[in-house]
């Protein structure tokens, strides 16, 4: 079974910028549509961005619609998440995420799961 691994989280000042990182081990989703998802202390995950296996069509939520930007690199077998003008309400755990259905949107059209990279945002 496929794991999948994130990297890239941190602490940052608002304004700033991450780059994450979501790898595949023991296996492979470069012909699967991916997305990242994120979850805040006392909150349910929720969407963030999804792209579909060619790269070609992606996702975002309104909240960060214009700031972050989903990638992926088909030979590196790897799915990218920079996030710009970071805000303090972007702090969360953040998630890859393998998708198995046909909603980029809807967590449960999501399988294999990432352990998550915490992203902290500061005012």
């Amino acid at each position: 079974q496929v794991q999948l691994v994130e990297s890239g989280g941190g602490l940052v000042q608002a304004g700033g910028s991450l780059r994450l990182s979501c790898a595949a081990s023991g296996g492979t989703f470069s012909r699967y549509a991916m997305g990242w998802f994120r979850q805040a202390p006392g909150k349910e995950r929720e969407f963030v961005a999804a792209v579909n296996w060619s790269g070609n069509s992606t996702y975002y939520a309104d909240s960060v619609k214009g700031r972050f930007t989903i990638s992926r690199e088909i030979a590196k077998d790897s799915v990218s998440l920079q996030m710009n003008n970071l805000k303090p309400e972007d702090t969360a755990v953040y998630y890859c995420a393998r998708r198995a259905g046909f909603k980029p949107y809807l967590l449960s059209d999501y399988g294999d799961w990432g352990q998550g990279t915490q992203v902290t945002v500061s005012s």
